[in-house]
């Protein structure tokens, strides 16, 4: 897992949907974020838009049970190295 994306992803859940720091670790699931349906779309979207990518709903589908945020880390850092090696810059 890659501890820079990691922090990243913390950093949007803490300031943008006000989620508790001590609560943010990459075992921790998706559903025990305390945010709501809607509220998880967006936190999708953003990171989505942090890292300049656009994710498959079929490799993180965040009303899926059971997805951690180290998942979340590792397709992200997968789906920015298929951009980077098929030439589409990341910002």
């Amino acid at each position: 897992m890659n501890l820079q994306s990691f922090e990243t992803i913390s950093q949007i859940l803490s300031t943008q949907f006000g989620v508790d720091p001590q609560t943010i670790r990459p075992d921790t699931k998706l559903e025990q974020l305390g945010l709501d349906s809607l509220s998880l779309m967006e936190f999708v979207f953003a990171v989505e838009d942090r890292f300049a990518v656009r994710v498959p709903e079929a490799q993180l589908d965040p009303r899926q049970a059971g997805i951690t945020l180290e998942h979340i880390v590792d397709v992200l850092d997968a789906q920015v190295l298929a951009g980077a090696s098929s030439g589409v810059a990341a910002a």
